[in-house]
């Protein structure tokens, strides 16, 4: 892709411009670190667009502030952007122990997607950040298909990413950008816990 011009250009009907704006899925996945936090920098970009940005979190406790959470919630109430609202759909860590039983996760990340759905139906959102939804999926606590269907039609110009590991192959096939990060090295290979500033 020299200078941002595409390899291909498909023949659709549509105009440069047209094919410009249209709506994307984007997927970040992999068993390496910035998924979220690529996310977190696209709301961002999208917010200082003028955009609302809604923030959908399935699996991160609530009793978690990170450090995007203050930043995008300070950015949202100012006047310089978009909108911003934060939600947070589930309760702690995959592999640590959860306070609740296995159904309460999942009739949260039920109610979470569903919430979702209703916002998606009614165009709340230009941006919607789906973080940590793969794993919801993944546990079979979300359905796969109805996701993909919803996504595919949505209506208007909402963008989605969904961010967490083991992305589902429907949903990689339904994406229109699919990232899969890598991990090399990390910093807990060698023992070291998640330090302030840099995980949160």
């Amino acid at each position: 892709m020299p200078k941002g011009q595409p390899e291909h250009v498909p023949e659709d009907g549509l105009t440069t411009r047209q094919r410009r704006h249209r709506p994307l899925v984007m997927v970040h996945t992999g068993p390496g670190k910035g998924k979220s936090t690529a996310a977190f920098g696209l709301a961002t970009r999208g917010w200082s667009q003028g955009w609302d940005i809604g923030v959908f979190q399935f699996v991160k406790s609530a009793k978690w502030r990170i450090g995007e959470e203050k930043a995008l919630r300070t950015l949202g109430e100012s006047d310089e952007g978009g909108t911003v609202s934060w939600n947070k759909m589930g309760e702690g860590w995959s592999w640590i122990q959860r306070s609740g039983t296995e159904q309460d996760h999942a009739a949260d990340a039920a109610e979470g997607w569903a919430q979702i759905k209703r916002d998606l139906a009614a165009e709340t959102y230009r941006l919607y950040v789906l973080d940590e939804f793969t794993y919801p999926m993944k546990w079979g606590w979300v359905d796969v298909d109805d996701v993909v269907r919803t996504l595919r039609e949505r209506p208007g110009t909402q963008h989605v990413v969904i961010t967490g590991r083991d992305a589902d192959e429907r949903l990689r096939e339904a994406a229109d950008l699919v990232t899969e990060m890598g991990k090399e090295k990390h910093p807990m290979d060698a023992g070291q816990k998640g330090q302030r500033g840099i995980e949160w």
